[in-house]
C-alpha cells in the first residue's frame, strides 16, 4: 500500500561537506536519524517518535515490530520528527556526517521503493517508511560486508541519502552486470538483482587487498556507487593514528621525527 508522504521542497548546499535545507509548509514534517540535524527556523517543533512516523505498521505491536527491525540495521528505535507548527514556510537543515554528497531520492521515480546501505539514510518526508530489506540469498548474509540486511525506503515522497566521496550513477540495461566493491554501493532500485561473487584465486584472496568477494548488480535499474565508503575512510584514519601509547613512528619513514619536519609536520 502506497502512503501519501508530505510534499517538501529542498535545496542542497556545498561541495565536499554538503547539507540539505528543507522548506516546510504549515503542518508539513520531515523525519531524520539522530545526529543529522544542523539548524532550523523558529516555529519548527522537534519531537522524538517511535519508529519512522509512517502508517505502515499500525497499532502498538506493529510499531514495536517495525522499530525492533531497525535495531538489526544498527539504528535507534527512535527517530526525530521536525514539523512546521506555525503559519508561513519554515526551513530545517540536515548535514552530511563526513565528506561526500547528499543524494535526493524521489521514490516515485523508483516504483516507490529504494534499497540502500544501512547507514546511508539521512532524512525523508514524513510518511516515507524506513525499514529493512532481508536478503533471500545466504551468500550475501555471510560475505556481503553489510550483512544480509540492507535498508529500504518506501512511499511516494522525497528521501535523502548520503554517499562518501564522489558519486557515480549507472543505468543498467536488462541483464547487464556491474561488479562493485560491497562497501561502495550506496543503493539501487528494487528492479536490480543483488548478489555476491567470490573474487577467485588464492593469490587474489590472500594478497589482492580487495577482500574475498564483490557485489554483482544485474539490471535493469539504476545503481548509485560511492568512491569513499565510511568503513574505508575509518580504516585509513585508524591506520594513520598513533599506535601503542600515543607514540607516532612517522608515516612509515625510517627518518621518524626528522621526516616529519621535512614534510611539514610541525608537531613537537
Amino acid at each position: 500500500m502506497i502512503r501519501n508522504a508530505h510534499e517538501i521542497d529542498f535545496q542542497i548546499f556545498g561541495e565536499e561537506m554538503q547539507y540539505v535545507e528543507i522548506e516546510l509548509d504549515p503542518q508539513e514534517a520531515v523525519v531524520a536519524e539522530a545526529g543529522s540535524f544542523m539548524m532550523m527556523d523558529e516555529g519548527i517543533q522537534m519531537d522524538t517518535i517511535f519508529g519512522d512516523g509512517s502508517d505502515k505498521n499500525n497499532g502498538f505491536f506493529g510499531k514495536v515490530l517495525g522499530a525492533g527491525k531497525r535495531l538489526l540495521t544498527g539504528e535507534s528505535l527512535f527517530m526525530t520528527a521536525f514539523q512546521n507548527v506555525v503559519t508561513g514556510k519554515k526551513k530545517v537543515s540536515f548535514a552530511s556526517p563526513y565528506p561526500g554528497k547528499i543524494i535526493a531520492i524521489d521514490l516515485n521515480r523508483f516504483n516507490h521503493k529504494f534499497i540502500c546501505q544501512k547507514d546511508a539514510f539521512l532524512c525523508a518526508a514524513k510518511g516515507v517508511s524506513v525499514g529493512i530489506e532481508f536478503s533471500k540469498k545466504i551468500g550475501r548474509g555471510f560475505f556481503g560486508g553489510e550483512g544480509f540486511i540492507m535498508q529500504k525506503l518506501e512511499g511516494d515522497g522525497m528521501a535523502f541519502v548520503h554517499a562518501g566521496g564522489t558519486t557515480a550513477v549507472k543505468e543498467l540495461a536488462p541483464g547487464e552486470k556491474l561488479k562493485v566493491d560491497t562497501g561502495c554501493i550506496i543503493g539501487f532500485d528494487a528492479s536490480v538483482d543483488y548478489d555476491i561473487q567470490f573474487v577467485g584465486g588464492i593469490r587474489n584472496t590472500l594478497f589482492g587487498g580487495e577482500g574475498m568477494v564483490f557485489a554483482t548488480l544485474t539490471g535493469p535499474g539504476t545503481v548509485y556507487i560511492q568512491s569513499l565508503p565510511f568503513s574505508r575512510l575509518a580504516s585509513r584514519v585508524f591506520a594513520a593514528a598513533p599506535q601503542g601509547g600515543g607514540k607516532d613512528k612517522g608515516e612509515g619513514s625510517i627518518l621518524g621525527g626528522l621526516g616529519n619536519l621535512l614534510d611539514g609536520d610541525n608537531r613537537f
